[in-house]
């Protein structure tokens, strides 16, 4: 049995989309970036620590295959996170507008008897953003708990002027990479 070891809304909906069975199991990660940690070693390690997380939770279950999944955007290096508020939310967008970031996206699977990992890298280039199209996209919303203070499934799709990689992966599960390593456990077509 799959288990998707994240409360995301999103990562669920996409997991749905492959049309695989699945329980959901809450896990609590800490997200913090050790000093001097890459930004796509740091995404690896908490998705793997989120699959292990569940694991552990679900030790004596037989045949548990547990997904975990981290996402973050990244420019220049710097790791961006969810916005703590409003203001950060408008900073971290007058960051990106105008400029090409990174997304990336990391996948764990883990069983009892083996773990392994798929790993997605998506280019975003963002239009320039003016002060009120910033102000109208906080004032909706729509940034709280999301990477980088937007969702691209949401309004700020209207931002993005070049995707090239996972759109999938942007919103937190990059379907490709996941079913092919799903595959790989016996999971899914």
């Amino acid at each position: 049995m799959l288990y998707l070891a994240s409360q995301s809304p999103r990562r669920r909906e996409l997991l749905d989309r492959l049309g695989v069975r699945f329980d959901v199991i809450d896990v609590d990660v800490p997200e913090v970036r050790a000093p001097g940690e890459t930004p796509r070693n740091y995404v690896s390690r908490v998705a793997r620590e989120k699959a292990g997380a569940g694991l552990l939770k679900l030790s004596g279950v037989a045949g548990a295959v547990v997904l975990g999944a981290d996402t973050e955007v990244v420019l220049d290096e710097e790791v961006f996170g969810k916005p703590a508020d409003a203001s950060r939310a408008a900073q971290m967008l007058r960051r990106l507008s105008g400029r090409t970031h990174e997304v990336l996206s990391a996948v764990w699977c883990l069983d009892a008897g083996r773990e392994e990992q798929a790993f997605s890298i998506t280019q975003v280039e963002f239009a320039r953003l003016d002060t009120g199209q910033i102000a109208a996209y906080v004032a909706c919303g729509e940034w709280q708990g999301k990477a980088g203070a937007y969702a691209i499934q949401g309004r700020a799709e209207a931002f993005v002027v070049r995707l090239s990689g996972s759109h999938s992966g942007v919103m937190g599960l990059p379907l490709h990479e996941t079913m092919a390593l799903l595959q790989r456990f016996g999971i899914g077509a």
